[in-house]
């Protein structure tokens, strides 16, 4: 048996065995089966979470996905970046020839096969995603966004040798690698805070020997890990979100429709002009964003109508509104929900895919809407400054 990328740990009289792999990796699969069956565990950790567990076991996990409680639960961007991811991993996976994941998957039959306890290793990937969230501001949401959105367009493709490279980062890691260069703080919700969940789950697995299939990026920080101890309940806890962003949120719509009030006191004339600058600039970027996800008549007009609102209330989105209105009248069939884990390799199919076009319309209207609304209440000042 080859001790390639196998790490050995003993402690408590219970023994260890770490497999780092590469998720999209042929090898690595084949590696994870020939390991369990030799060692015999009493239990295997797989780094995966209940969800992610489940879209693994459930071909059929889309076709019960209800698009309009995404849109009111606000989870559209979240599950917009989920299935870029996997349009990374199943761009690579089509590359050589496997599905993405395999070595999870071998994993976990390896598991029932040798009648060892399967444990699901990982934190919950929405927890790791709302803490990276709630510690990169907002430029870091919008760059993040970007980032994501971005990897859909890429075409690029990579040779074993960089395959096997790709050993040493997490997957999501790499997918963001550019963006975690410009945000270091990102690194410890994304590897730090997971390197310690998957040790304490590895450790209080039951059992004198346990196997784990691990990306190979984990496995260091686990080995440092594993001897501590870690809360796990502090570690599933979303931070609270800070109050100055709802502050500054209110702030901004009473600032802008306290200097339009006084411009219509004084200057009537530069009050509408002011007005019709704030419409245009909210409501025309919006659209536009619409637009570009290729959204229905409908959808456009109603994001050019609702962003001008929208913008003048936090807790509300334009993106929401044209995406409600864009599955009501372009409604997710069946056979959408059915291919969409293949849509979303392809950009076409991102953007033809009736419901990852309700995901895009709500995101990019949204991000116009901002855009919007910075441009719209800079030229509101100046029309005021001109006006003193």
């Amino acid at each position: 048996m080859t001790e390639d990328n196998i790490t050995r740990i003993y402690m408590h009289d219970k023994e260890y065995i770490l497999i780092g792999t590469a998720h999209v990796s042929k090898h690595s699969a084949e590696q994870v089966k020939e390991v369990i069956e030799a060692e015999n565990p009493d239990a295997v950790c797989v780094e995966l979470d209940e969800q992610r567990y489940q879209s693994v076991k459930d071909d059929n996990k889309w076709k019960n996905m209800d698009i309009f409680k995404v849109i009111k639960e606000k989870k559209a961007s979240l599950l917009l970046m989920n299935l870029a991811i996997s349009s990374f991993q199943k761009r690579m996976a089509k590359q050589f020839g496997i599905n993405p994941g395999q070595e999870m998957i071998q994993g976990i039959e390896s598991a029932e096969q040798v009648n060892a306890k399967l444990v699901l290793a990982d934190r919950n990937i929405q927890i790791t995603f709302a803490r990276i969230w709630n510690n990169i501001g907002l430029k870091g949401k919008a760059m993040l966004l970007t980032q994501v959105i971005a990897s859909i367009f890429s075409k690029e493709t990579i040779s074993e040798e960089e395959l096997e490279k790709m050993k040493q980062q997490d997957t999501i890691h790499t997918i963001l690698q550019e963006f975690t260069d410009s945000f270091p703080r990102l690194k410890k919700p994304l590897i730090d805070e997971r390197d310690q969940y998957l040790a304490q789950k590895i450790k209080e697995a039951p059992g004198n020997k346990i196997v784990a299939v691990l990306g190979a990026a984990h496995v260091p920080g686990i080995k440092e890990q594993i001897q501590k101890d870690h809360d796990l309940s502090k570690l599933r806890e979303v931070p609270p979100k800070s109050k100055w962003p709802k502050i500054i949120g209110w702030s901004i719509p009473v600032l802008i429709l306290a200097i339009i009030a006084y411009t219509f006191y004084a200057n009537p004339q530069a009050g509408w002009e002011q007005t019709l600058s704030w419409i245009i600039w909210n409501g025309g970027l919006s659209a536009i964003g619409a637009l570009i996800a290729l959204g229905h008549p409908l959808t456009i007009l109603t994001a050019l109508i609702a962003a001008p609102i929208t913008s003048l209330n936090p807790l509300l989105a334009a993106g929401w509104f044209a995406g409600f209105v864009q599955a009501y009248v372009k409604r997710p069939h069946v056979r959408d929900f059915e291919r969409l884990s293949e849509d979303v390799f392809t950009v076409k199919g991102f953007w033809r895919n009736k419901v990852t076009r309700v995901l895009l319309i709500v995101v990019l209207a949204n991000i116009g809407s901002s855009l919007g609304t910075f441009i719209g209440g800079v030229d509101v000042i100046r029309v005021f400054l001109e006006n003193l």
